[in-house]
């Protein structure tokens, strides 16, 4: 069955440039200037596991029936009456403007699944538009940069809900979700297809002595006590300035890309070189891209006769990653099959954290304790309200604090209040956004 997805919005919110990064090709023509796109564009699109028909679509203009603006507004009509499903774009930089709810209550009355997509939130300033998407009411918004290609893992996860997966790349487990998504990143020759190879029971992946055997991503499916995984081996990570050959380069890339579409990414480093430069580099990496981390540390058996090694290899976490402060520590070896059991529990727990969500009460309760306690500073003798606080979204949960000033609150007590946060509501080794607004509470009773 041919799957059809249809990208609408108005003009300039760089529809175009997003078909063209889903069918691969620089097919439609892009500018700043709005209206460039007139007919409607079709191609083979493809993002991550899932392939379907993508119709790039005009800007969706108010315009008379016989103008030629009214013209292209019939085309993309017929082209939301073919789509499955709808990519409704709008520019997180400029924020909702009128002609995005007029046309947000088209794509509703469509009666199609619709996916909203917050683009260009790469953008200074891109949250404040972000946020106020929810007001369309199409439900979570996807971040995203269409140029960049940042945030293609949350499309291809939203898309997955709905688009027909084609090759079992998903599989189902038994209580209706989806293999967690998990990539394997590291150092060279830290281990990591002979530890796949010790989940799978089986000599799957190339390995050997010499770094840098694997090049490619390549995806494996693990099931382990009920825990069903798609795990990605990928090609070790040095440091940038020693890459010089092209090949490395791309397969280096490519790491990165498994590490994007990933849910959890296993951060490996060898037991007898642990938390060097690189690996704290690779962790924080994949803090930046929103995956939850768990820190495995492979080898065991060259180790095994150090006590209280796992304990300092905890604390040795907690200080040099305090913004994924708690991610589980592992020991593990691909040789034995040590640790393996304690690795897929660590995985399966990440997961749940990374997609935990907070109640509205309880977050303000808390919010009220935690001032009281450690009030903001005043800033040149003028004192900080912090109103009200919601988790708009999870994966990674990601908060939004109302508050007076938001320029002025010091970074020193952002990192207070989610840390505070962290340890509160059980959120270890996941990234935590908070996001300040100066905005009245949009929950307070009207008068």
């Amino acid at each position: 069955m041919t799957f059809t997805v249809a990208i609408v919005g108005r003009p300039n919110v760089g529809k175009s440039t997003l078909f063209n990064r889903l069918v691969g090709k620089r097919l439609a023509l892009v500018d700043d200037r709005p209206g460039v796109t007139r007919d409607r564009r079709e191609g083979e699109g493809r993002l991550g596991h899932l392939s379907f028909r993508v119709i790039d679509t005009a800007g969706l203009e108010e315009a008379k029936v016989e103008s030629l603006e009214g013209r292209m507004r019939a085309q993309t009509e017929a082209a939301i009456g073919d789509a499955d499903v709808l990519l409704f774009l709008i520019d997180a930089k400029a924020g909702v403007t009128p002609s995005d709810q007029i046309f947000a209550h088209l794509a509703r009355r469509s009666g199609k699944h619709t996916i909203l997509v917050a683009n260009k939130a790469e953008a200074r300033g891109s949250e404040g538009g972000t946020l106020d998407a929810y007001a369309l009411g199409l439900g979570d918004p996807v971040e995203l940069s269409a140029e960049h290609g940042d945030g293609m893992g949350d499309l291809v996860r939203a898309l997955a809900e709905v688009v027909p997966d084609d090759g079992d790349e998903m599989d189902l487990d038994n209580e209706g979700g989806r293999r967690i998504r998990v990539a394997v990143l590291g150092r060279p020759n830290a281990g990591k297809s002979t530890l796949i190879n010790s989940l799978l029971g089986e000599d799957r992946l190339l390995t050997g002595p010499e770094a840098g055997i694997t090049r490619d991503s390549i995806a494996v499916d693990v099931e382990r006590h009920g825990v069903e995984l798609r795990v990605f081996d990928t090609a070790g990570m040095r440091k940038r300035a020693r890459i010089d050959d092209k090949l490395e380069k791309l397969s280096v890339a490519d790491g990165l890309r498994a590490a994007r579409f990933a849910e959890v990414v296993v951060v490996l480093m060898d037991a007898t070189h642990p938390f060097e430069e690189q690996d704290l580099r690779i962790a924080d990496l994949v803090e930046r891209e929103g995956r939850a981390v768990v820190l495995a540390i492979s080898k065991a058996d060259l180790v095994k006769d150090q006590p209280g090694f796992v304990t300092r290899m905890r604390e040795e976490a907690d200080h040099s990653l305090p913004q994924v402060k708690g991610a589980p520590v592992v020991l593990v070896s691909g040789l034995t099959g040590e640790g393996l059991d304690r690795l897929v529990r660590a995985i399966a727990q990440a997961h749940e954290v990374w997609n935990r969500r907070v109640a509205t009460n309880p977050l303000n309760r808390w919010l009220g304790e935690t001032t009281d306690q450690h009030p903001p500073p005043a800033v040149s003798g003028r004192r900080i309200k912090l109103r009200y606080i919601t988790q708009p979204k999870a994966r990674p949960p990601s908060f939004v604090l109302f508050c007076s000033r938001a320029d002025a609150v010091p970074e020193s007590y952002v990192r207070y209040l989610v840390n505070n946060l962290r340890t509160s509501f059980d959120l270890p080794g996941v990234p935590i956004r908070l996001t300040l607004r100066e905005k009245d509470n949009p929950y307070a009773e009207k008068e």
